[in-house]
C-alpha cells in the first residue's frame, strides 16, 4: 500500500528522455497531464514545479544527434495524473 501512495505523488522533476537523470518510466507510463499558465500542455517533454518552466519542443527544428531542440518556458506548472473515467 506504501508503494500506491508513493506512486500517486508526481516527482517535482519530471523528463520524457530516458537518458536523463529525472527519468521515470514507470511515472511515465500512466497518463500524466500538464498545465502550464492554465493552459493544457500536450508537447511537454520535461518540466519543474519549484522552479516553475517546462520544456517544448521547439517545432520540428532537431540537434546534431537527432534529437528535438527545445525551448525553456517559464511560469506555473501543474502536473496530475489524468483519470480515465
Amino acid at each position: 500500500m506504501t508503494d500506491q501512495t508513493a506512486t500517486n505523488q508526481l516527482p517535482d522533476r519530471l523528463s520524457t528522455d530516458p537518458r536523463s537523470p529525472h527519468y521515470d518510466a514507470e511515472i511515465l507510463s500512466r497518463d500524466i497531464g500538464i498545465r502550464f499558465k492554465g493552459v493544457e500542455k500536450n508537447n511537454v517533454e520535461e518540466y519543474c514545479v519549484s522552479e516553475g518552466w517546462i520544456r517544448v519542443a521547439a517545432g520540428n527544428a532537431r540537434d546534431r544527434h537527432g534529437n528535438p531542440l527545445t525551448i525553456k518556458l517559464t511560469g506555473t506548472v501543474e502536473p496530475y495524473f489524468r483519470t480515465g473515467s
